[in-house]
């Protein structure tokens, strides 16, 4: 009888999270993580992009092909959603779904109290900022 090995157990409590996004095209993708949504840019070898999400890495992977999830990908948690204003400066658009009563500017308030808007990015992945009910 061939015995198990028995492996140690691995403990991600500790470990630092590193978030990850598609894209079709690495240079529109950056123009939009780096200028759009003003994350620097730490490393770029010419397959991914890596950025300082406040601390996270985020790194952005090139695919051949992507079918973005009909579904959050990517959010932050931020002081006021508000801050989808400034976006919408730079040209986001918040976007609307069915099923869900959105304010004129388009947020949803969950029924937590937390306050929501989405938005994609240049391939259609739905990213997402939350203001956390106080």
């Amino acid at each position: 009888m061939v015995e198990t090995p028995r492996y140690r157990r691995v403990m991600l409590a500790s470990a630092d999270v590193i978030a990850f996004v598609p894209t079709t095209d690495l240079d529109r993708a950056r123009g939009f993580y780096e200028g759009v949504l003003g994350l620097p840019v730490t490393e770029d070898d010419g397959l991914a992009l890596a950025l300082n999400a406040h601390g996270t890495m985020l790194r952005v992977t090139t695919v051949r092909e992507l079918t973005p999830s009909p579904y959050t990908v990517l959010g932050w948690s931020v002081a006021s959603v508000a801050a989808v204003h400034d976006l919408a400066a730079r040209g986001v658009v918040v976007a609307r779904y069915e099923g869900f009563e959105q304010d004129e500017q388009g947020l949803w308030t969950a029924p937590t109290g937390a306050r929501v808007a989405w938005f994609t990015d240049p391939d259609g992945n739905t990213l997402q900022l939350t203001q956390l009910p106080r």
